[in-house]
């Protein structure tokens, strides 16, 4: 198995990250989607020597691997294995004064064969984050009907050629479960590619349906804005909400919902998201799609509705 380690793994915009979150020692802090750790990590240093982290990630594997490496986490940490959705519950009745959420599939879920979200390598189609529950990637690929896989791969991936491709699944499907991700991109590359012009640049023609897949597996847009809305009310005054999308979707949720509680007693503190730079593209490849927007919670003639 596959598995990422520490100096393989470089945070999307960590700096800026910081920078945005004003992290300051003896501060409550939350990292709803900890990963490997390299954000929280960070915060932990920034907000020595007391302040404290709620380091939360659905995946339980996730945080069994940030837990185990090393890192300040002694006696400043609580891990919580959840949904960053379930962060209001989960932080009960403290109010953090900064909260980081990092929406991608991380570079351990990415770069671990077994776990089913890269086509890169062969693996069982699962693409669940939190593989304790809900259906497969294979369960949608050999269940959906053929017109509601189409939907899927439209919505969640903007692929054109999803009818298409939903098509070739579906014929292929008939012959036998398809169950590898090896298998399923290559299905979908021999679709996609029927009718484009031969040697058009442009990404893996598999790319968008494992990305709308993955999207539909996770339940990732599913009450996202009211979930940043309802985590952003229980910020502390002056706290702050920073959150990095990696695909249009998930960015276009994060930017309306910020821009309505910029309406709401917050300040909005990115009026466009912060990209990473060309030098950090190059270190890190994976980052070059990453958009951070932040919001900070504040007072206006009263307190904002918690």
């Amino acid at each position: 198995m596959a598995i990422v380690t520490e100096h393989e793994h470089e945070p999307a915009l960590l700096v800026e990250t910081m920078e945005l979150l004003a992290v300051k020692p003896g501060g409550l802090y939350v990292d709803g989607t900890v990963g490997l750790g390299g954000h929280a990590r960070e915060i932990l240093a920034r907000s020595a020597p007391d302040g404290r982290l709620v380091a939360v990630d659905r995946d339980a594997e996730a945080l069994d691997r940030a837990r185990e490496r090393p890192g300040p986490w002694s006696g400043r940490t609580r891990f919580v294995h959840g949904d960053y959705r379930e962060l209001p519950e989960i932080l009960g009745g403290e109010r953090p004064d900064g909260v980081f959420l990092d929406l991608g599939v991380s570079s351990a879920q990415l770069d671990t064969a077994e776990r089913g979200f890269s086509f890169q390598a062969e693996g069982p189609l699962d693409m669940r984050m939190d593989r304790s529950q809900g259906d497969t990637a294979a369960d949608a690929v050999n269940r959906l009907p053929e017109d509601e896989l189409a939907d899927v791969i439209y919505r969640f991936g903007e692929e054109r050629a999803s009818r298409r491709i939903a098509r070739a699944v579906a014929e292929a499907r008939r012959r036998g479960p398809i169950a590898t991700t090896t298998e399923l991109a290559a299905i979908v590359r021999r679709a996609a590619r029927h009718g484009r012009r031969p040697g058009r640049p442009g990404l893996d023609p598999a790319t968008r349906t494992f990305q709308a897949l993955r999207i539909h597996v996770n339940r990732e847009l599913e009450g996202l804005a009211g979930a940043l809305a309802a985590i952003a009310a229980r910020l502390a005054p002056g706290g702050r909400l920073a959150v990095i999308a990696f695909h249009s979707l998930e960015d276009r949720e994060v930017k309306q919902t910020f821009r309505r509680l910029a309406g709401e007693g917050f300040h909005l503190l990115t009026k466009k998201p912060v990209r990473p730079g060309a030098e950090e593209v190059s270190r890190n490849p994976r980052a070059r799609s990453a958009r951070l927007r932040a919001v900070e919670r504040r007072f206006e003639g009263k307190e904002a509705a918690a």
